[in-house]
């Protein structure tokens, strides 16, 4: 690991810590700057030095220096997981304009799976911001999608600038991906009447949408179906909860999303290889 990849990894922790204060502080509608951390148990307020990410959790053994109550091991799984999407992003990307907005929007997602986790909610402060942040950011980094390019020539738009296009992608990944979310939610509460899928799950797809574009949004919606069908249901089984329990599947498309963003194009071109020897075996 060189400099580079060591200071994307530090930021990444560090980022990390601050994360986790959005995490428990945004569902309660409270400041993320003002004040400084706190214990949960005992109220007291947690010196620098047993804030530092990752390391202060295992010299204190898990515990709060003062009460010595046990702290939450999502704390140092936030900023762990940070740390290591900073390093793969870097690695994927190196250091350019699209890491740093593909950064940001990784950290929003890591913000709403914890809190979806947790609470069961996807706050409308970052997920409707994430929409219009999603759709200004298409200007700076192209949206690699053929769906833009194809409806912008069917309407007749000839000369196909690559910011264009890339925010075309944008905004058909916004409403193709949020309305068929939308059109799912509708059909399930007309069938069963009662609601199978949260506006937040609409909303958070149509951030998604608005920052990968059609083709890897809908991607994402495939393997967060997979992910949430797989691991739902089997923590239902080993809980032994009712198969009505209700799982966070906002977390599982904020999961999906990361890796869709990091390794779609390749998923995507190794299942259109797997399909095209299919056919030429004649299956």
């Amino acid at each position: 690991m060189d400099l580079i990849q060591l200071l994307f990894v530090i930021i990444g922790l560090l980022l990390g810590s601050f994360l986790n204060v959005c995490i428990s502080r945004i569902p309660l509608c409270k400041s993320v700057i003002f004040p400084r951390s706190v214990c949960p148990s005992c109220s007291q307020q947690i010196k620098f030095y047993d804030n530092i990410p990752v390391i202060s959790f295992v010299f204190l053994g898990g515990r709060c220096r003062l009460c010595k109550a046990r702290i939450s091991w999502q704390y140092p799984v936030v900023e762990i997981l940070t740390g290591t999407i900073f390093w793969i992003t870097y690695l994927t990307y190196g250091a350019q304009v699209r890491s740093f907005i593909l950064l940001m929007f990784f950290s929003s997602l890591i913000v709403l799976i914890f809190i979806d986790l947790n609470e069961r909610i996807l706050p409308n402060i970052i997920t409707l911001p994430g929409i219009l942040l999603g759709t200004a950011c298409s200007f700076w980094i192209s949206i690699d999608d053929p769906t833009g390019l194809f409806v912008l020539k069917n309407l007749g738009i000839s000369e196909q600038l690559e910011w264009r296009v890339s925010f075309t992608n944008s905004l058909l990944g916004i409403f193709l991906c949020g309305g068929f979310f939308w059109i799912v939610a509708g059909i399930y509460l007309y069938l069963k009447k009662s609601e199978g899928m949260g506006g937040g799950d609409i909303k958070l797809i149509g951030m998604i949408g608005g920052f990968l574009g059609v083709k890897l949004g809908f991607l994402t919606i495939m393997i967060g179906s997979i992910l949430g069908t797989l691991i739902g249901l089997s923590f239902i089984k080993i809980m032994n909860k009712d198969i009505k329990y209700e799982l966070p599947f906002g977390s599982f498309l904020g999961g999906a999303a990361i890796v869709s963003a990091l390794w779609g194009q390749q998923i995507i071109s190794w299942y259109s290889n797997v399909v095209n020897s299919i056919r030429i075996q004649g299956f």
